[in-house]
């Protein structure tokens, strides 16, 4: 291999430079909304009423924890971020666990009509959910689920599961029949070869689906608008309904909002390193 010039050293070492800082530049771009919302939850209705959030930095007195104080005795807000939690872990969890079992019963286990049964799972992905609501809220109402976080998450459930089942078929399909086959020897049947051979090789796709769902779902407001009530409302909605009144209640809703972003963040970055091996797997497979 041909040692490199002085000259193609210093170019690469300076392009390699430039990337690194435009990557850096563009993250702070990137987290500026997020600082600025926080630093103006941390400020007094008076202090955003007077200036803008960037003038903490030279005054630093500003910063209070009232607004998070008052947050927590808003009942509203509270309880619409309790109705979240309700809301989006059951559907999160659900959609993975059947989306799991159905995905290796559409990879490795043969059934009549398994291919149609597939396909119709797949034509099921270009269903658009504005298409669904007026209908599936007329039945909930028959049912009595119309303005309960079950019908919320019933909801997601249903319109989760055929990208769910379409990722993780495809995902364990591309697991070497020969693992399956010596574990089907050794005396695996398919529970137990599912939990601990297929589940195993796929926890980057599950980890990947499960941070899709809980985004899709904790930020979701068209749906929960349409099925919850006061009473069952998510954060989103309740913050939209804060909004109306936002000359007189910024100090509820910028810690609000700030709380209703966080929490998904947290998430993906606690379960980044599995989120990215899905992603890659996928790509190379």
């Amino acid at each position: 291999m041909t040692a490199k010039s002085l000259g193609g050293r210093i170019t690469g070492w300076v392009s390699h430079g430039l990337v690194q800082v435009l990557l850096v530049v563009v993250a702070l771009f990137w987290l500026v909304p997020t600082v600025g919302l926080l630093l103006s939850s941390l400020r007094s209705p008076k202090d955003i009423a007077d200036s803008g959030w960037w003038t903490v930095f030279t005054e630093p007195a500003q910063l209070t924890v009232d607004s998070y104080d008052k947050l927590l005795h808003n009942g509203d807000i509270t309880g619409s971020i309790l109705n979240t939690v309700l809301i989006t872990v059951p559907a999160t969890v659900l959609v993975v666990a059947i989306a799991a079992l159905a995905g290796y019963a559409f990879a490795w286990m043969e059934f009549p009509g398994r291919d149609w049964w597939f396909l119709a799972v797949v034509g099921l992905l270009v269903v658009p959910v504005q298409v669904a609501l007026i209908p599936i809220a007329e039945l909930f109402g028959r049912i009595g689920l119309f303005g309960s976080v079950l019908g919320v998450v019933l909801f997601h459930v249903g319109f989760g599961l055929p990208f769910a089942v379409f990722l993780l078929r495809n995902f364990f399909a591309e697991i070497p029949r020969e693992l399956l086959e010596a574990a089907r020897l050794d005396g695996a049947g398919e529970l137990r070869l599912f939990l601990r051979v297929v589940l195993p090789l796929g926890a980057p796709a599950v980890a990947s689906l499960g941070i899709f769902q809980f985004l899709w779902v904790w930020n979701d407001m068209l749906v929960a608008l349409v099925f919850s009530d006061a009473g069952s409302q998510p954060v989103t909605v309740a913050l939209q309904t804060q909004v109306r009144q936002f000359g007189s209640n910024i100090d509820v809703l910028a810690p609000g909002a700030f709380i209703s972003m966080v929490i998904p963040l947290a998430v993906f970055f606690a379960f980044q390193r599995q989120f990215v091996s899905g992603v890659m797997a996928g790509a190379v497979k």
